[in-house]
């Protein structure tokens, strides 16, 4: 497993438009007790560059392989696995699970198990620091899409779920102690995104 390495390894970037990690990154390092960090759909490994530079050693998943490309060129020192969430995760224990805006595209059903899964994964006391896209989230295709299920739709043909505070509450119901659920508006895309950021401990 690939292990964190100097800041100055990491390509430099301009600053990022949406830094959401940055606020969190002390509860990261201090509950994570010097395990790997968990990357639930890394993208391009933006917020991996920014977990790395604080000094954890991140695995990252991403079905894209294009995604996965960038990663590796951006955080070379990070490990990178081009595959489905739901796949087999290659490593038996984490500190911290990070998850931005990779958990709502599946069946309820399937969005549960991996929930599970996480809490399974994670140390006593780890955390889970997710994003889901918001029933607000009109931008990104909360509206005027074809319904699959409740507040589950198919967006440009591809499935795509949003969350009230309901449905967190709900999907966290077990094994969980919350730490913080907020909706925001965040700057990431061309257009304001509406998402529920969560912060969990397992219990």
């Amino acid at each position: 497993m690939s292990k964190a390495t100097s800041p100055q390894s990491i390509r430099t970037d301009p600053p990022p438009r949406d830094p959401w990690l940055d606020c969190w990154l002390g509860l990261i390092g201090e509950r994570a007790a010097g395990l790997p960090l968990l990357e639930l759909g890394c993208g391009g490994g933006r917020d991996t560059a920014v977990l790395v530079a604080a000094g954890h050693s991140v695995v990252g998943l991403d079905l894209s392989p294009r995604a996965i490309a960038n990663a590796r060129a951006r955080v070379p020192m990070a490990e990178f696995h081009c595959q489905d969430v739901r796949g087999a995760w290659p490593m038996p224990q984490a500190g911290a699970v990070i998850a931005s805006l990779s958990l709502h595209y599946f069946p309820w059903s399937e969005t549960e198990a991996l929930v599970n899964r996480i809490a399974d994964v994670l140390r006593p006391g780890g955390l889970l620091l997710c994003r889901l896209s918001s029933t607000n989230d009109r931008n990104f295709g909360a509206r005027d899409h074809p319904r699959i299920d409740e507040h589950f739709y198919s967006v440009d043909g591809a499935p795509k779920r949003f969350f009230d505070r309901a449905a967190v509450d709900r999907l966290f119901a077990s094994g969980w102690r919350l730490l913080g659920a907020e909706e925001l508006t965040i700057d990431r895309y061309d257009l304001p995104k509406v998402v529920w950021q969560v912060v969990l401990e397992k219990s």
